[in-house]
């Protein structure tokens, strides 16, 4: 179902193995949207709560997949800036990541993430 999400938006996209080990789902993909979600439970630190790290790695992920699918086939995509502000935590469940564009250029894209 994930990797058809993004297919279906890019024909080159699919998740990674990282993306895979965190149990991230695609329920989304566009240009201008990108929205996934990954469990809690196996992304945690020593002290129970969802790892930050886990977190900008969701974020990196529905971002990066946002500017390839913008960028279009036989384009490369690089991340160039990631900041994270974690306003609140979480110790089960599931968390949802939703990346909207802010501004899609020719060569520069951002999207918040959220």
């Amino acid at each position: 179902m994930d990797d058809d999400v993004l297919r279906r938006a890019h024909p080159d996209l699919s998740l990674g193995a990282l993306d895979r080990k965190m149990g991230i789902r695609v329920l989304e993909a566009s240009a201008d949207r990108v929205v996934a979600t990954m469990p809690v439970e196996t992304n945690t630190q020593s002290f129970g709560l969802l790892h930050g790290g886990a977190m900008a790695s969701l974020a990196e992920a529905v971002g990066s997949w946002a500017a390839v699918i913008h960028a279009g086939p036989g384009r490369t995509v690089v991340g160039v800036d990631l900041s994270a502000t974690h306003h609140r935590s979480a110790r089960e469940g599931v968390v949802t990541a939703t990346a909207d564009a802010l501004h899609r250029g020719s060569s520069l894209a951002t999207y918040e993430v959220v």
